[in-house]
This record gives structure tokens, sequence and C-alpha cells, in this order.
């Protein structure tokens, strides 16, 4: 029999998911834009599906017959209750929570059974969606006197440019968008990129740059003055990056591919370098949980080893008494205190400030750390 039409989609992107390896976010994106004849509501209905299933996929597969399917799951998830088996103690305790069971048992063994259980709750329900408002175009108070009268938003508590929607919109639509007034962005990504203290005149190197999320958060401090440079491996990234920077009337930044000339002039030249590198994403698996399915001990010990390397490439355009920020999106102190450790005693570094963290919580930031060091003489 004929399925539905979304059903249809639903279950044929999956099957499609599980043939490549793009992250879901791309593919989902990438499936979207090849199938002109879903509306927005089905787009919705969609995505909030694949995200749901994939967030339960452990648990589902506990409760539904083997050989597993996406048909399978998607048929457990509409007939039983998961709220009812989340509290069901017969079931063990890494399926009740539909983690792996080796990253389940590494959380527990730092964070105790407890506090290990909440984080895995917290990281299967949706993230809040947080924006960062761009003051070099307008001000928090300005945007949220607008905003306030037409969607449900609040202030971020933390971070003073950041304001929360409850409910999501297509932020890609507004004129307030198109015109570089804001940029989506969680809480905990904000505050990370507010460790890097710029001020007019300085230099500062954006090593793993991406799409620049953190340098448009920081940029505004420098009033157009200095310079930033965003290095990045990944061309595609550092191209979204530049189409961010000129909507957001940052002036003063320039694209720095990872074969340019230009690298070896600036070393030792930095005044600060942020090295967001890349990592387990275990603190933003509400956003991303089809990375919690991939994650194996192998695959941790090859990122605390490209951590380490990237941190010692980043470190090198830092001049003496120059300040370097570390950072990840990850809960596990492997990626975090593990490595500052490793860094004190490597390198002649003095750490500036208690490092900052914050764990995925209802309601609330993503999972992120981020340490702060200055380079002695």
């Amino acid at each position: 029999m004929k399925k539905p039409f979304r059903e249809h989609h639903l279950l044929t992107l999956l099957e499609e998911y599980n043939k490549q390896t793009l992250p879901l976010d791309r593919f989902l994106s990438d499936y979207f834009r090849s199938h002109k004849a879903l509306g927005s509501k089905d787009r919705s209905f969609i995505a909030e599906t694949v995200y749901s299933l994939m967030r339960w996929q452990g648990l589902l597969d506990h409760w539904c017959k083997a050989p597993h399917s996406w048909e399978r799951r998607y048929q457990a998830y509409q007939s039983f209750d998961i709220n009812k088996a989340i509290h069901d103690k017969e079931i063990p305790n890494h399926l009740r929570v539909s983690f792996p069971k080796v990253l389940f048992d590494l959380l527990v063994t730092h964070y105790g059974e407890e506090k290990a259980l909440k984080l895995c709750l917290a990281s299967n329900e949706p993230a809040p969606t947080t924006v960062r408002i761009n003051t070099l175009k307008t001000s928090r108070e300005a945007l949220f006197e607008h905003w306030r009268n037409q969607y449900s938003v609040h202030l971020c508590q933390h971070s003073p440019v950041g304001i929360t929607f409850d409910k999501k919109i297509n932020f890609f639509e507004l004129p307030e968008f198109r015109a570089g007034s804001f940029e989506i962005q969680d809480e905990g990504s904000q505050l990370v990129a507010a460790l890097v203290k710029a001020a007019p005149g300085q230099q500062i190197m954006d090593y793993c740059a991406g799409s620049g999320g953190k340098t448009l958060a920081f940029a505004p401090a420098m009033k157009g003055s200095g310079q930033i440079y965003l290095h990045d491996i990944r061309p595609h990234s550092l191209s979204e990056g530049r189409r961010r920077l000129r909507r957001a009337g940052i002036e003063n930044a320039q694209i720095v591919q990872s074969q340019s000339p230009l690298l070896k002039k600036l070393k030792k030249k930095m005044d600060w370098v942020l090295v967001d590198v890349p990592c387990s994403g275990t603190g933003t698996l509400r956003r991303n949980p089809d990375m919690k399915w991939k994650f194996t001990q192998e695959m941790l010990l090859r990122l605390v080893g490209q951590q380490r390397t990237i941190f010692e490439q980043a470190l090198s355009f830092l001049k003496p008494e120059g300040t370097i920020v570390y950072a990840t999106c990850s809960i596990l102190p492997e990626e975090n205190q593990q490595q500052l450790e490793h860094f004190m005693k490597i390198y002649s570094l003095t750490l500036k400030a208690h490092p900052f963290q914050s764990l995925p919580k209802f309601g609330g930031m993503d999972g992120f750390f981020a340490a702060t060091f200055v380079k002695n003489n």
C-alpha cells in the first residue's frame, strides 16, 4: 500500500541518511532543497520527527522488534509512551535515556549516575532558539521592544546581547536578519565569544573560524579598527563566513585560507587567538543528536590528539603576553580540563581566569568549555 506523502519522504530521507556521511542538519537541508514539492508544514513535520527519532533511537530499538529499521522505529515512536519509558527502572539506564552505552558510561564516570541521567535527558530535548544582537546595527533593547508584541520572547539571563524565542520562526525571512541586525547563536556560544576581550586597534586570529559565528560576536567591540583574521581548513565554511561578515557590516576582517602565504607573516603578531577546536560535540547533542550514535572511544582519542596539534598551531600566531582562548562544545573532561592541564604543562602559559563551562540544561544553553591563557615571555 502506498505510504502517505509525508511518511514516504520521512522514511526515504532516513534511509538515504544512513548511506552517507554528512551531518544530519546538512543532509536535511540538502534533501529539502532537492524536493521542492515539500511545503513549509511538510518540512517542519519531517524535520521535527527526524530529530525525535534520532534522539530516541536507542530507546525505540529496545522497544521494537529486530531487525531494526526506520519504519519500525517510526511505528514504535507513534505507539508507545516515551515519557513513561524514561521512568521504567527495569530498562537499563543508558537505554532509558537513549544514549550509546560507551558514552553514557563515560558521563557516569565523570559526573556520577544521577547527573549523567539528567545531562542525557536534557540533551534529548529540543534546544531553545536564541539570537545574538549585532550592536553595530542596533541594540538588544530596540529589537526586544520591536519583537515582544509579535513573538513570545525573553531576554537571555547571562548574555547581554541575547534574546530567546519560545517558538521557532523563519528567521531568515525577517527584514532584521537580512539587514544584519542579528544572528542565531546559542547563549553559551555567545559567552565563549565574549571571552575574547577585543579592543580597537588589536590583531585577532579566529583560528578554527568555521563560518565566523564567534568573530561576528566579538568584532563590534573593535569599532572597525584593527584586524581580524578568519582561518579554517574548510573553504565552504569560510565562504559562508564572508557572506555573514558582509551582512553584519564588519569591514575589519579578512579570510585567510589554509594555504595562504599570509599565514607565515602573521606568526607571533596576534594580541588574541581564539581556537574553537573540533570536538565530540557532546555539549550540543540537542541540535546534533546524530553525533551521539557516532561516538567511540577511538574517535575521542583521535580528537584529543587533533586538539593538541591545532592548539600548538594556533599558539604560534600569538605574540608574547598575548591571550589565547581554547574552546570546545564538549562536556567531556578529556577534551576540556585534561587538555588545559596538558597545555599548562607543555607551554609557557598562565591561566588568566577560572575556565568557563556550561552544561546542557532544560530550557537553557548548550554545553561549552573555554579556558583563557596568557603567553609568558
